[in-house]
């Protein structure tokens, strides 16, 4: 068990440390929280489009991420004989690759979260169709990054430690300190009860949205037992585009008894299934009873495709 944990806690800590993860926690949430500020002549249905907005960035921040993280970790590792070094110990190739995935799983939730942090942020920009700034939210939030960032430039200055990684770490933490604290505070720095002006729904749209990324870094994680990033890439968005059209595509014709559709529409994940933005328009609410349902989907689409990238993995050669 303690060499499964040190393998995914070595998985994640080598993904917070790669430039494009510390992009992707950045640039993201400043570009969320920019688009929210900015006046929309849309006949007071700014709320509306500023929640399919950051929701949608939040989708395709992950999937980047998903398929960076996934295909970096493992075929990096096959390709510099850091995979055979590890296997040449007493550890099975399956628990080396249930181990990536934990520690690539951990670092796409890094990801995803500070993003659906500043996706929550931007409910509370624009609450009437007149008022459209939220100085706190961007001191906090946008303070947090840069305190994070600052923090680890004064590491790798004076203590010589990794930027990147600190940077990531740091932000994390601060963003999280900046989220919470804002949430007493409402848009003119007076004190409020907790959370009153974030539309809390937002997080269940995001919790599909990680359990869709979830998916999609386990498909990136059996293309990457054999092929090379750029390949892992063009096999995911394949499945990403097919899997966007899949009622559509085998839906009908599976409903009506083709054998090969249903092998089909099996076999690519059902994106809608995960993107909930006009389940939470109006005044509705996803019900708890669908996220159970798509964790036991996520949960069965994942134990099938890590057996098939099990079975890729078992006889690769890694010398």
């Amino acid at each position: 068990m303690l060499s499964f944990l040190n393998i995914a806690w070595n998985a994640t800590r080598e993904l917070s440390r790669q430039p494009l993860v510390l992009i992707l926690i950045t640039a993201p949430p400043v570009f969320m929280l920019f688009m929210a500020h900015v006046p929309y002549l849309a006949l007071e249905s700014e709320n509306e489009l500023v929640k399919d907005s950051t929701l949608a960035i939040l989708f395709v921040v992950g999937l980047l991420a998903a398929v960076f993280c996934a295909s970096n970790t493992l075929a990096r590792e096959i390709r510099t004989g850091t995979a055979l070094a590890v296997l040449a110990k007493p550890v099975s190739r399956v628990k080396f690759l249930l181990a990536k995935y934990v520690g690539v799983s951990f670092a796409l939730f890094l990801v995803v979260y500070v993003n659906l942090m500043a996706a929550l942020l931007t409910s509370r920009v624009i609450p009437d169709f007149a008022d459209t700034l939220d100085p706190p939210g961007l001191f906090l939030f946008l303070g947090g990054m840069l305190l994070g960032i600052l923090l680890a430039g004064y590491t790798n200055f004076f203590q010589h430690r990794q930027f990147v990684g600190d940077a990531v770490m740091g932000i994390v933490a601060f963003t999280t300190l900046g989220f919470l604290l804002l949430n007493f505070l409402d848009r003119a720095w007076q004190w409020q009860s907790f959370a009153d002006l974030i539309d809390w729904r937002i997080l269940g749209a995001g919790i599909l949205i990680m359990f869709a990324v979830l998916v999609l870094g386990g498909i990136a994680l059996a293309c990457s037992t054999r092929l090379e990033m750029i390949p892992t890439l063009a096999i995911c968005a394949i499945f990403f585009m097919i899997g966007l059209m899949t009622d559509y595509i085998f839906g009908r014709a599976a409903a009506e008894g083709s054998m090969i559709a249903q092998v089909l529409y099996a076999v690519f994940p059902n994106w809608q299934l995960f993107w909930m933005v006009d389940a939470i328009e109006g005044e509705t609410n996803i019900p708890v009873a669908y996220l159970v349902h798509a964790f036991i989907y996520v949960v069965c689409y994942l134990t099938a495709t890590l057996s098939i990238a099990a079975a890729l993995f078992e006889d690769r050669e890694l010398a």
